[in-house]
C-alpha cells in the first residue's frame, strides 16, 4: 500500500448477516410463527423473537418451541425444519430490508478499497437468496454460511476461512456483527470487532467486548479506518468499555 492509495486497500470487511447487514426478523418470526400455528400454538411476538435468531434456522425452531412451552425432539425438530426452509425460501424478503446506511456504507468501504465478505450461521444457499432478492450478491468477494465453514461461529475457523475466500488476510480484516456468536470469532481470530446497537442479541452488544459499537452504518467506514490503523489485536482480548461513535 502506497500513500496514494485508498486507505482500505488490502482490507477485508466481514459482516455477519441476519441482524447485522439485513433486519430478517419480520420473515424469520412469520415463518416460525406459521410452524407454531400449524402446531396450534400461539404466536411469539416480532420482539420476543428476534432475539432468537442468529444460530441458524434449527437453532430458531428449537429456542422457538421452547419458549413457547412446546420442546421439539429431534425427529420433530428435523419435520419442521424441512418445513421452516420450504416455506421461508418461498418468502425470504417479503419485508426483509437492509439496515439503514447499509448501501452507502458498502459503497463508501469499497471506494475506499476494501473488499467485503459475508460470515453467517446462516446456511449459504439460503443467505444467497436473501441477498439476490435485495440485489446484494455483487458486493461480496464471499459470503461463507456455516454449512460451508469448517466450523460455525463462534469459532474463529469460520472467520478466517471467509477472509481467505474473499482473498483477504486476516491481519488487514475487521468483523462487523451483532452478537456473542460474532464476538467470540472475532476475539478468537485476533480480528477487531465492530458490533452494531440494532441487531439480534440476547445479551446487549455493549457488554459483547466490542471495540467499537455504533448506533448506524454511517459510523461503520470510520470505525474500520481507524481500526486497522491500530493493527491487529491479540485473540480473546475484551475491552472494559467498547468506543461508541
Amino acid at each position: 500500500m502506497s500513500p496514494a492509495d485508498p486507505p482500505l486497500v488490502g482490507a477485508t470487511i466481514v459482516f455477519d448477516l441476519d441482524g447485522t447487514l439485513v433486519d430478517t426478523a419480520p420473515d424469520l418470526v412469520s415463518t416460525l410463527n406459521l410452524l407454531l400455528a400449524r402446531e396450534g400454538i400461539a404466536a411469539l411476538p416480532l420482539a420476543e423473537a428476534r432475539e432468537m435468531i442468529g444460530h441458524g434456522a434449527k437453532a430458531l425452531i428449537a429456542r422457538g418451541f421452547a419458549a413457547a412451552g412446546a420442546p421439539l425432539d429431534e425427529p420433530k425438530l428435523s419435520a419442521l425444519f424441512a418445513d421452516f426452509i420450504d416455506h421461508y425460501l418461498a418468502h425470504i424478503a417479503d419485508e426483509s430490508l437492509p439496515f439503514p446506511g447499509v448501501v452507502a456504507a458498502m459503497d463508501a468501504l469499497a471506494a475506499e478499497g476494501a473488499r467485503l465478505a459475508v460470515c453467517t450461521n446462516k446456511r449459504t444457499d439460503l443467505s444467497v437468496a436473501l441477498l439476490d432478492a435485495l440485489k446484494l450478491t455483487d458486493r461480496f468477494a464471499a459470503v461463507v454460511g456455516a454449512d460451508a465453514a469448517p466450523a460455525p461461529k463462534p469459532a474463529a475457523a469460520h472467520l478466517i476461512a471467509t477472509i481467505a475466500r474473499a482473498g483477504g488476510v486476516v491481519e488487514r480484516a475487521v468483523m462487523v456483527g451483532d452478537s456473542v456468536s460474532d464476538a467470540g470469532a472475532a476475539r478468537a481470530a485476533g480480528v477487531p470487532l465492530v458490533l452494531v446497537s440494532f441487531g439480534y442479541t440476547d445479551t446487549p452488544a455493549r457488554d459483547l467486548g466490542a471495540d467499537v459499537l455504533i448506533d448506524h452504518f454511517d459510523d461503520l467506514p470510520a470505525a474500520c479506518r481507524r481500526l486497522l490503523a491500530a493493527g491487529r489485536p491479540s485473540p480473546f482480548p475484551c475491552p472494559a468499555r467498547a468506543e461508541r461513535l
